[in-house]
């Protein structure tokens, strides 16, 4: 049995299918009724409805479980706190192998999220489990193409004139399924996950343009306007921990380059992994195809 927590999250809808189609018995640990029917919908028969900060649905959630796949929670001010109390009830649990998404430069310690999973893998390493870490690079997010699809413009919280490389959460996804599903292969590995490619934002806009055919504009806004656009109308003080990690995000990449190297992506996928212009050419055409349903929920 496979526990995949966050299970309705941008990883999870990506993964569960795949572990499904791969024959794996899937639990799926998510917070409301409603992502529980999304996925008993796909056919996962085992759903643990809970907040994961709660020990009891923890508990629940790791009983007689193998293999974990633990993703924390984007921003949230417990994400730390989350991470220790996973490991430790999959130890107490006898989970034999504990597969955790981190991220890209995780020493990277001015970035305020950064810091809170080197802290987990930290604490994952000195646990006594098995574990696999998965350091993915900046995800290629529909969200930030839903303004370009629907107002024409393309608009990033840093400095355009810095450098990204991006990953698609596809691709992260086979990796995870090759990790939970052949543990003894992957066991003990630290994984950096990157596509090929190192982009300032006006060449993320060239290549969006490219694929729509016209030009597109590019637009440098702050964090507390992408706090707006992610999390809706509000004000700093009513989300502080969000706040304070996107402003760290949006210093932090206006002042240096996030880059790294798609060598061990591509040897771990056996093929090239996906590029930003076929990940923008696949969320397009979903776009037009749904009218705009396929990123009501993206993040």
């Amino acid at each position: 049995m496979i526990l995949v927590t966050a299970a309705n999250g941008n990883q999870g809808k990506l993964l569960v299918p795949k572990l499904l189609a791969a024959g794996v018995p899937v639990r799926a640990c998510v917070r409301s009724e409603a992502s529980g029917r999304v996925l008993a919908a796909i056919g996962v028969t085992d759903v643990v409805v809970g907040d994961i900060a709660d020990p009891a649905v923890l508990a629940r959630a790791m009983r007689g479980v193998d293999k974990v796949y633990h993703v924390g929670p984007t921003a949230h001010p417990q994400e730390r706190a989350m991470g220790f109390a996973a490991i430790d009830a999959a130890r107490a649990a006898g989970v034999r192998h504990f597969v955790f998404s981190s991220v890209l430069h995780a020493i990277a310690t001015d970035l305020v999220q950064h810091e809170i999973k080197r802290d987990i893998e930290e604490y994952l390493l000195s646990s006594g489990l098995e574990y696999t870490i998965l350091q993915p690079s900046n995800y290629m997010s529909p969200l930030k193409l839903r303004p370009v699809f629907e107002q024409g413009i393309f608009r990033l919280s840093w400095s355009l004139d810095r450098r990204q490389s991006l990953v698609d959460l596809g691709d992260v996804t086979d990796v995870a399924l090759m990790a939970l599903t052949d543990s003894g292969r992957h066991a003990a590995a630290t994984y950096e996950l990157v596509a090929p490619g190192r982009y300032t934002g006006h060449d993320l806009a060239a290549i969006i343009g490219r694929v729509l055919g016209r030009p597109v504009p590019v637009e440098e806004i702050d964090a507390d306007t992408y706090l707006k656009e992610f999390f809706g109308d509000v004000g700093p003080e009513q989300f502080p921990h969000e706040t304070r990690v996107l402003r760290a995000i949006s210093a932090h990449y206006s002042a240096h380059d996030f880059v790294g190297n798609p060598n061990v992506l591509t040897w771990l996928l056996g093929r090239e992994p996906t590029s930003y212009e076929q990940f923008v050419r696949t969320h397009h055409e979903a776009f037009r195809r749904t009218g705009g349903m396929a990123f009501s929920t993206a993040r």
